[in-house]
């Protein structure tokens, strides 16, 4: 570089922004402007990076620590409703002397509880009456029983139900346990 080429030099080493002013220079700044500048831009873009990729991560860290905590706590509410059930159980029990009627009472109102209880957390029962479609999502077929010749039930359709299912909203937790008329 000669000297007549270092009177167009930036002063104090600034580098101009203004694609023009940097067009002016001579090459070799012209080049080490430009290297300068996009250096800057990648240092910039690094740390756009380097802090997108943080957020990143501790918006996943959070995730995982709230599917954590669902997981750990998901049977809170139903256990909470449950509690009352197992107080009236233990004064139940702690009562020598009760009488049968007041034991069967007891009982009574110990069961509309629990099935307050489940009734409120989804928990509904499968108990279809006779004569209902036999339905295998919801009813398992424990017997086939032929039907009386008088009989105005269809065939395949519930005669009993021997056990009830339970549905949580709307998913099967258990079938109902049926026995099925008999094709003819």
């Amino acid at each position: 570089m000669t000297t007549a080429d270092n009177s167009q030099a930036p002063i104090d080493g600034a580098l101009p922004n203004d694609e023009a002013a940097i067009d002016a220079l001579p090459a070799e700044l012209t080049t080490e402007a430009k290297l300068a500048e996009l250096e800057a831009k990648h240092a910039e873009m690094a740390d756009a990076y380097m802090r997108a990729k943080a957020a990143a991560e501790n918006t996943r860290r959070r995730a995982e620590e709230d599917i954590s905590k669902a997981r750990k706590f998901a049977v809170e509410g139903f256990a909470d409703s449950l509690l009352p059930v197992k107080d009236s159980l233990e004064a139940a029990i702690a009562i020598i002397d009760a009488t049968p009627e007041q034991m069967r009472e007891g009982v009574h109102a110990t069961l509309r509880q629990l099935s307050a209880a489940l009734e409120r957390n989804k928990v509904l029962e499968i108990n279809p009456p006779a004569g209902t479609k036999f339905d295998p999502h919801q009813h398992q077929a424990i017997s086939v029983v032929p039907l009386p010749a008088d009989s105005k039930q269809d065939a395949n359709t519930v005669v009993a139900v021997l056990q009830k299912g339970y549905l949580i909203s709307d998913r099967v937790l258990r079938p109902a346990l049926v026995t099925v008329s008999a094709p003819n």
